[in-house]
């Protein structure tokens, strides 16, 4: 337990550089932003639609990639991991310390934003916070999912935020609304998929059902934690060479 409260809390350090955090405090402003000003310009907006599209589909992974693509990525550039993992410490407890912080950090920085902005803008119905509740509980999901596999990308290449872009603009922006096969690894429709399930709106097809959502998102959280356990080994390995 000591040993995941001491890699989690220099990782928490490392990820509080100003620049990091005012890239991170801009990009969950723009739905904020977006909402004040339906709302103050007399306009009536579209609650999923605004969640959809701004946090869900634009801010959620784009925050946790920065996030998790620094966790453990920018140790690795800097040569500061060879201290941590010259340490007396099993290398799944790093790995769980750097998932937790990653996904800890993505909770803390979109999920408020997101109920904000659903609260902001408003649904227009009798229960209006029941759309705004149930795209951040399927936020909360996609976080988890996002945070681990952006996380494990930073320990296994220095290119992890180009490949997180192009996944995320590429596959998941593109392909996954043409071609259906490619949904199943795409954690921005499993996330959607979670959203239309508990808040009964129709998002369309291109979604998953519920059932799959669940799985891809434990699929990939559990799979992202063993890639990351294993690059972990493996830095070791290359210490000792």
């Amino acid at each position: 337990m000591r040993a995941f409260i001491a890699v989690s809390t220099v990782t928490l350090r490392g990820l509080m550089g100003r620049r990091r955090i005012l890239l991170m405090l801009l990009l969950v402003a723009l739905p904020l932003l977006a909402g004040i000003a339906i709302r103050t310009g007399g306009g009536r907006a579209n609650a999923p639609a605004i969640l959809d599209t701004l946090v869900i589909r634009t801010v959620l992974p784009l925050v946790a990639l920065v996030v998790g693509g620094a966790t453990l990525g920018s140790e690795i550039e800097d040569g500061t991991i060879v201290y941590l993992i010259a340490k007396p410490v099993r290398r799944w407890i790093i790995a769980l310390a750097k998932l937790v912080v990653a996904t800890g950090s993505v909770f803390v920085l979109v999920i408020p934003a997101m109920l904000l902005t659903g609260v902001i803008v408003g649904t227009g119905g009798s229960a209006p916070l029941s759309t705004p509740l149930g795209y951040t509980l399927a936020a909360v999901a996609g976080a988890a999912a996002y945070s681990a596999v952006f996380t494990a990308l930073g320990a296994v290449t220095s290119r992890a935020l180009v490949v997180g872009l192009a996944y995320t603009l590429i596959w998941e922006g593109v392909l996954a609304g043409l071609l259906e096969g490619t949904r199943v690894f795409s954690i921005r429709q499993a996330t959607l998929g979670l959203a239309a399930a508990i808040t009964g709106n129709d998002l369309g097809r291109s979604v998953l059902d519920p059932t799959m959502s669940v799985a891809v998102i434990v699929i990939a959280v559990v799979g992202a934690f063993a890639v990351t356990t294993l690059a972990l080994r493996r830095s070791q390995v290359r210490a000792g060479d």
